[in-house]
């Protein structure tokens, strides 16, 4: 039947264009899109429906279902072919600086095995809530929520999983309640696995970004992720050298422990972009080990990671 003018009004009055609905034998069935909304949003209009349906004199009863539409994003992949290479540091202050630039962006911890976003952005205590069997992802204090294998075992518990079951938790995390978010930014494990394969085929990111140490052994497995990437038709964004040069602090003389320019003689090779040096500087380190990353601050030390951000956002500006 047709839906009376004032179950329309109603509708109308708590959820705008959002919510549909009719009511038949006294049942009213209401479907309101979500899309874009946080559960909190979510839940208060939610019962605002219900409670102003319930409100009618011809309903007895009141269905709602939910619906919401998956958000086109913005899909970074930010990898690397060996680990111990600071990927998970570029990758939180890659987000830090997207965000800072204007970008809504959430981070995915792909790293399984071994997760350390929630120690990075500082919610080493945080756990993620579930709406309907969707993930929440956790706030952290620099505006990019956050979702990794980390909030959800012990920190000193093994994740002794085979590929399937890996891959199955990129797809909780990436499949989560991200709202509003634009951009994703993922931080990947080391390697060519089962996780970057179900990422590639699944979600196919909209760029990658590389991040490699100055040094030959570091570069020949960087070769290995770009040829992931580009066997896939996914655009690399470029190349970033960390951990390139230190300056003493007591003398301020430069030493290359890992070597200099490896990075951005290979981008040139490649014909490939490159983004930036990060330099090897202890202020990074104590930063992140407290959880407070450099590029959440306006230091020296966070100055390399905006500079690879402006990059990386003027490239999603012109591609995607």
């Amino acid at each position: 039947m047709n839906m009376p003018i004032s179950l329309e009004s109603t509708l109308a009055g708590v959820a705008g264009t959002r919510a549909t609905g009719r009511i038949e034998a006294g049942r009213a069935s209401i479907v309101v899109d979500v899309s874009g909304l946080d559960e909190t949003a979510r839940d208060t209009l939610e019962a605002a429906v219900h409670a102003a349906v319930s409100a009618l004199p011809d309903v007895a009863t009141v269905r709602i279902a939910l619906t919401s539409q998956r958000t086109a994003r913005v899909v970074l992949a930010v990898a690397s072919g060996k680990g111990g290479v600071g990927k998970s540091t570029v990758s939180a202050n890659l987000a830090i600086a997207l965000a800072r630039g204007g970008r809504r962006v959430g981070l995915v911890d792909a790293d399984i095995y071994g997760p350390s976003q929630p120690r990075l952005m500082g919610v080493s205590d945080a756990k993620p809530t579930a709406h309907n069997k969707v993930l929440n992802p956790v706030p952290t204090p620099y505006g990019v929520p956050l979702l990794s294998m980390g909030m959800l075992v012990a920190a000193d518990q093994a994740i002794a999983w085979r590929g399937p079951m890996a891959a199955g938790a990129l797809t909780q995390m990436m499949d989560a309640n991200w709202g509003a978010a634009d951009t994703l930014v993922l931080d990947l494990p080391p390697g060519t696995g089962d996780v970057q394969l179900t990422m590639v085929q699944k979600y196919r990111p909209t760029g990658a970004v590389i991040v490699s140490t100055p040094q030959d052994l570091a570069l020949i497995d960087a070769r290995r992720a770009i040829d992931l990437f580009v066997k896939a038709g996914i655009p690399i964004i470029g190349l970033i050298e960390n951990m390139a040069g230190y300056a003493c602090p007591s003398c301020g003389e430069i030493s290359d422990p890992f070597g200099t320019g490896g990075a951005e003689a290979a981008a040139a090779e490649l014909g490939l972009p490159f983004l930036g040096r990060i330099p090897l500087d202890i202020r990074v380190r104590i930063a992140s080990d407290a959880g407070t990353p450099p590029a959440a601050g306006n230091g020296p030390e966070g100055a390399a990671f905006q500079g690879v951000a402006d990059k990386v956002a003027a490239w999603i500006k012109g591609n995607a």
